[in-house]
C-alpha cells in the first residue's frame, strides 16, 4: 500500500474548501439560516416548522404523506414539528374522513394569522436580490435538486 503524501496550501489540482459546489450550498443555507432567525425568533418557530406552514397557507387542510413530499420529509420527521404546531395552536390533526389511515393537517385560525405577520419579509431583498435574479436563482437550484434526486433516484415531482 501506497503511503499517504500531505497535500500543502497551493499544490497544483488541490480545490480549497471555498471552491467546493457542496459547500457553497451548504454555507450559503446557514446563512439563509441566519437571515431567516429575526422573522423565526418573532414568530417562535423553526425554519422547519416555517416552511410547514407556508405549505399550509399554499394548500390548507392536506394528508401528511402530501405535505410531507413537498417538504422532501419523511412522516415520522414531519410528525414530531406538526404535533408542536399544534401544542402552539397553529395546526389541527385529524384522521381522514374516508380513509382513517390517512391524517389530515389543516391550519387554525391562529396559524392563518401567522401569514400577516411575516407578509413582505423576503431574503431575496436581503441578499440584494433583484427579482429577475431571484426568479433565476430559484430556478437553477430547483434544477439542481431535481437532478440530484435523478442520480440518487429519488426524484419528487414538485
Amino acid at each position: 500500500m501506497k503511503p499517504a503524501t500531505h497535500v500543502k496550501p497551493g499544490d497544483p489540482g488541490v480545490k480549497k474548501l471555498s471552491d467546493y459546489l457542496c459547500f457553497a450550498l451548504y454555507s450559503t443555507n446557514l446563512a439563509l439560516g441566519r437571515a431567516y432567525r429575526p422573522l423565526l425568533e418573532r414568530l417562535g418557530l423553526t425554519y422547519t416548522q416555517y416552511i410547514a406552514v407556508i405549505a399550509l397557507w399554499e394548500e390548507d387542510d392536506q394528508t401528511v404523506t402530501s405535505l410531507g413530499e413537498k417538504l422532501f420529509l419523511e412522516s415520522n420527521t414531519l410528525t414530531p414539528i406538526l404535533k408542536k404546531l399544534e401544542a402552539m395552536g397553529y395546526v389541527r390533526r385529524r384522521r381522514d374522513s374516508v380513509d382513517e389511515r390517512q391524517v389530515r393537517v389543516g391550519l387554525t385560525d391562529a396559524g392563518r394569522r401567522l401569514r400577516q405577520d411575516a407578509l413582505g419579509k423576503s431574503v431575496a431583498s436581503a441578499a440584494h436580490l433583484t427579482p429577475e435574479q431571484e426568479a433565476q436563482l430559484h430556478g437553477i437550484l430547483v434544477s439542481v435538486r431535481g437532478s440530484l434526486l435523478d442520480s440518487a433516484g429519488k426524484r419528487e415531482e414538485n
